[in-house]
């Protein structure tokens, strides 16, 4: 049976800001990341149009060298959105563990613990991803300014 009373709805809430915080933090970051991936795309689309356009024999190993950058970028964002929404799942989890441990007297610390370690654990990895991608935008933006190219 459950037995949860106002202040422990208050008290559980207040033990569940930190994972809310987090998660709107991940939420924003997905945001970046999306919009970032729709860039991507939309520059591919570009590239790809010029690309198959007849009487385009300049510049066409550039903008395919481009191009290849573009998809890597693309896979490495696409990893970067996958871990950073299975972060959001388990603070989610580790936020419905809280009100149902607490609601129906249950121990699950350890499952709390285990859900919001393994949650940071993916946020450093779907960071990594972000950081990468990162790199390879800069890699592409110095290798254009060097060589003067641009569509």
């Amino acid at each position: 049976m459950i037995n949860l009373q106002l202040g422990d709805v208050g008290h559980i809430i207040q033990l569940s800001i930190a994972p809310v915080f987090l998660l709107s933090g991940v939420g924003t970051t997905l945001v970046v990341l999306t919009n970032r991936l729709g860039r991507i795309i939309d520059r591919s689309r570009i590239l790809e149009d010029i690309l198959q356009a007849k009487g385009q024999t300049t510049q066409k190993p550039a903008l395919r060298e481009e191009l290849s950058e573009l998809y890597e970028r693309a896979h490495l964002i696409n990893r970067a959105i996958t871990l950073s929404t299975t972060c959001a799942l388990l603070i989610c989890l580790v936020i419905a563990a809280l009100f149902t441990g607490d609601a129906l007297d249950v121990q699950l610390d350890k499952l709390i613990a285990s859900l919001f370690v393994a949650g940071i654990l993916v946020l450093i990895g779907s960071f990594m991803f972000f950081l990468r991608e990162i790199f390879v935008a800069t890699k592409t933006l110095t290798r254009q300014r060097q060589h003067g190219i641009r569509d």
